[in-house]
C-alpha cells in the first residue's frame, strides 16, 4: 500500500465497535473504502487460525484468558500474570502495563482481530434506565447524555448482531423495558442444575439494605452464544416475524450452530458457538456495497491535527512481519488519510493514541476515570452434589440488587451464579486434586490414592460453588492513565502507565456483598471456604461502623472483570467530555473515538452489548456523512 493513500474512512481496531461500524458502513453506503488497521495478529476469515488459537490453549501452561491467542512484542497484550500486590511489592513495570498504584489494575483485553470478545464470557445485560442518570437519582457520578429510552433501538439491533439468548419476560426488572412486540434472537440458554437448585432453595427469602427489602431472586442471564433460536423474532428492519438463523463458526458455519456446553467459554470457545467480533467482520469483508480491508500486525502510534481545521489528517502506523524463524520482523512506517477516522480500539488504547498525538485536549478528560467492575468472589461447599463443572461458566445471576437507593451512599453489584467450581478462586479441579494426593487439604491427615482419591475427587469437585459480586466502581480523577517516553513497546509507542484507586463507595459495596453472601451461604447450609490473604493483589482493607455502632475492619480481595471502561468519556460539551453522544470528538469533527471508553460511568452490566449498542448508534451518524 502507498504512503500517504486516502480512504472514505480509517477505522483503528478490529474489536466488536470497529467491526460493527465496518460492517454497517459497507452495507448502507455505496462506492466506499474503508480500512482497518488492527494491531494484532489473527485472521478474519479463516477457521485453521481458530484452530491454531485451540492448539496454543491446549499447550499452555497457565490458561490464562489470552493464552490462546498469538501475542507479540510489537503489539503486547497485558497479562494476568504480570501483576501483584503494589502496596507489598511497589511499582510494576514488568509486562505490558506500567502500574503506578496503589492498587493494580487487574483486569487485562486482547489486541488481535476480534479484540477482547474472543475470551469473553459472552453476559449480553442491557443497562437500567436509572445508570443513565446516576448523577440526577443518586448524587453520585455523571449523568449520560443519553437515556435508556435513546439507546434502546440501538440495543435492539446489537442483540441481533450478537445473537442475544434470553427471555423478555424474566429481563423486564428495574425498569428495563421492550418494545411490546419484542422477543430476544433465541430462547434462554437452559439454566443449569446449580441455578435450579439455589432457585428452589432461596424461594422466598429477601435481604434488607438501609431498610429496603430485595427479593433473593435467581434469574437467567442474557447470553451471546447460540442456543434455540426464537420462532418468533422479528426482523428489525421490516418488523415482520422471521426468526432468527444462528451464526456458527467463520470459515466452518457448520461447527458453532448450538452450544455444545463443553465449559471453556473462557478463554476459548473451541467451536464459536460464542460470539465473537471476527463474525461480524467476515460479514463486513463480504459486502459488496463498499470495500472494506484490513491490515493486520499494524499498530497506530498517533493520528495528525492540521491546526487550522482542526480535522485528522494523517494516521501514522507501523507495521511488522516475522521472517520465518520469528527471531527477527522486517518493520516499515507507514501514513494514511482518512476523511472520516474512527479510534475503536480497546478504552486504554484509544487513551494512548489520543495523549500521544496531544488530541481531545480541551476537557482534560483524556486517559481519566479508568473505571472495572471490582468482582469480589466468595466460594464454599455444597451439602449436596450441584453438578459442577458443567455448561457454560454462568448461566444465572442475582440481579434485583443492581439498582436502588442504596446507590446513593455504597456501590450497586451484580451477583453471577459460577457454574465451574472453584476455577477462578482457586484453580480447581487441578488444585483439589494436588491438594489430596499430597494430603495438603483441611480435613486430611494423609495424602489420598486409589478409589478413596477418586471418591474424595469425585465428592468435592461436584459440591463446590462461587459466587461473583461484582461491585460498579465510580468514574474517578484518582484513577487514569498517562504515558512517558521512559515506558515503549519494542516498535516505539507507549506502554499505558496506570494509576489506580479504590474510595470507600467501592468498599462499602464489598461490605454489603459480604452481608448478601453470608445470608446465601447460611440459607443453603453452605460451608464457606472463602479466604483474602494480604499477599493477594487485590487485597484492602476498609475500616467503617456496623450496625451495631462498632468500629470495624473488612478485609478482602477485588479481582478484575476484564470490563475495561472510561477514559474518553461522553458529554455534552468539549469543557466536560472528549466525545459526544454519537461518539464524536468535541474538537475534531473527522474523528469518532468508540468503544467502553466513552461510557460516562459502568453502572453494573457487563458493557459489551451497550458498546455494542453505541456502536451502531455512531454507524448511523457517519452514515449521514456519506449520504
Amino acid at each position: 500500500m502507498q504512503n500517504e493513500k486516502e480512504f472514505d474512512v480509517v477505522i483503528v481496531g478490529a474489536g466488536i465497535t470497529g467491526s460493527i461500524i465496518a460492517k454497517e458502513l459497507s452495507k448502507k453506503c455505496h462506492g466506499l473504502e474503508i480500512l482497518i488497521l488492527e494491531a494484532g495478529m489473527g485472521n478474519s476469515s479463516d477457521f485453521s487460525d481458530y484452530e491454531l488459537y485451540n492448539d496454543q490453549y491446549y499447550n499452555a501452561i497457565a490458561k490464562t484468558p489470552n493464552s490462546p491467542y498469538s501475542d507479540s512484542r510489537f503489539a503486547p497484550s497485558p497479562s494476568v500474570l504480570d501483576v501483584s500486590n503494589i502496596q507489598e511489592h511497589g511499582p510494576i513495570t514488568k509486562g505490558y502495563f506500567v502500574q503506578e498504584g496503589p492498587y493494580p489494575f487487574l483486569s487485562n483485553y486482547n489486541r488481535n482481530i476480534g479484540g477482547t470478545t474472543l475470551h469473553w464470557l459472552g453476559t449480553t445485560l442491557r443497562m437500567c434506565p436509572n445508570d443513565f442518570k446516576l448523577k440526577t437519582v443518586y448524587g453520585q457520578g455523571v449523568d449520560w447524555p443519553i437515556s435508556y429510552e435513546d439507546l434502546q433501538p440501538y440495543y435492539r439491533r446489537a442483540e441481533f448482531e450478537i445473537g442475544v439468548s434470553a427471555e423478555v419476560e424474566e429481563q423486564a426488572i428495574l425498569g428495563i423495558h421492550f418494545q411490546d412486540d419484542y422477543v430476544f434472537p433465541m430462547h434462554k440458554i437452559p439454566q443449569s442444575y446449580l441455578d435450579q437448585q439455589m432457585s428452589e432453595g432461596l424461594k422466598g427469602l429477601k435481604i434488607d439494605f438501609e431498610g429496603q427489602e430485595y427479593p433473593v431472586k435467581v434469574i437467567s442471564t442474557p447470553q451471546g452464544r447460540n442456543g434455540m433460536p426464537n420462532p418468533q423474532y422479528r426482523n428489525e428492519e421490516t418488523r415482520k416475524i422471521t426468526g432468527f438463523t444462528p451464526i456458527g463458526a467463520v470459515g466452518a458455519p457448520e461447527l458453532g450452530q448450538r452450544c455444545e456446553g463443553n465449559s471453556n467459554c473462557v478463554p476459548i470457545c473451541p467451536v464459536q458457538a460464542k460470539y465473537n467480533a471476527i463474525k461480524t467482520l467476515d460479514a463486513a469483508l463480504k459486502n459488496t456495497n463498499s470495500k472494506v480491508i484490513v491490515l493486520n500486525q499494524s499498530p497506530v502510534s498517533t493520528i495528525e491535527i492540521d491546526p487550522s481545521t482542526h480535522k485528522v489528517t494523517k494516521v501514522h502506523y507501523k507495521t511488522y512481519e516475522y521472517t520465518a524463524d520469528k527471531q527477527r520482523a522486517n518493520i516499515q512506517s507507514h501514513v494514511v488519510q482518512g476523511k472520516i477516522v474512527i479510534l475503536a480500539a480497546n478504552a486504554i488504547e484509544n487513551a494512548k493514541i489520543l495523549l500521544a498525538s496531544k488530541a481531545c485536549t480541551t476537557s482534560g478528560q483524556v486517559g481519566k476515570n479508568l473505571m472495572d467492575h471490582l468482582v469480589m468472589l466468595t466460594w464454599g461447599l455444597f451439602p449436596q452434589d450441584i453438578g459442577a463443572y458443567r455448561g457454560p461458566g454462568s448461566t444465572s445471576g442475582m440481579p434485583l440488587t443492581r439498582d436502588g437507593n442504596f446507590r446513593k451512599n455504597r456501590s450497586a453489584f451484580r451477583v453471577e451464579i459460577g457454574n465451574w467450581g472453584w476455577n477462578w478462586p482457586q484453580n480447581t479441579p487441578e488444585s483439589t486434586l494436588k491438594n489430596a494426593v499430597d494430603g495438603n487439604a483441611e480435613e486430611l491427615t494423609e495424602g489420598l490414592f486409589g478409589d478413596e482419591l477418586i471418591e474424595y475427587i469425585k465428592d468435592q469437585t461436584s459440591r463446590q460453588f462461587r459466587i461473583g459480586w461484582e461491585m460498579e466502581q465510580l468514574p474517578s480523577d484518582k484513577n487514569y492513565i498517562t504515558i512517558n517516553e521512559n515506558y515503549k513497546d519494542d516498535l516505539g509507542n507507549y506502554r499505558p502507565i496506570i494509576h489506580y484507586e479504590l474510595n470507600d463507595y467501592e468498599k462499602k459495596g464489598a461490605v454489603a456483598a459480604a452481608k448478601f453472601s453470608d445470608l446465601v451461604f447460611n440459607h443453603l447450609g453452605i460451608t464457606s471456604k472463602t479466604s483474602y490473604k494480604e499477599s493477594d493483589p487485590g487485597y484492602f482493607e476498609y475500616q467503617y461502623t456496623d450496625e451495631c455502632n462498632k468500629e470495624t475492619i473488612f478485609r478482602g480481595t477485588f479481582n478484575g472483570a476484564g470490563h475495561v471502561v472510561g477514559c474518553h468519556r461522553m458529554g455534552t460539551d468539549q469543557y466536560n467530555s472528549v466525545v459526544d453522544e454519537n461518539q464524536r470528538s468535541h474538537e475534531h469533527p473527522n474523528l469518532f473515538v468508540a468503544g467502553c471508553g466513552s461510557f460516562p460511568t459502568l453502572a453494573t452490566s457487563n458493557p459489551t452489548l451497550t458498546m455494542a449498542a453505541l456502536a451502531f448508534k455512531t454507524a448511523d451518524a457517519i452514515i449521514t456523512e456519506f449520504q
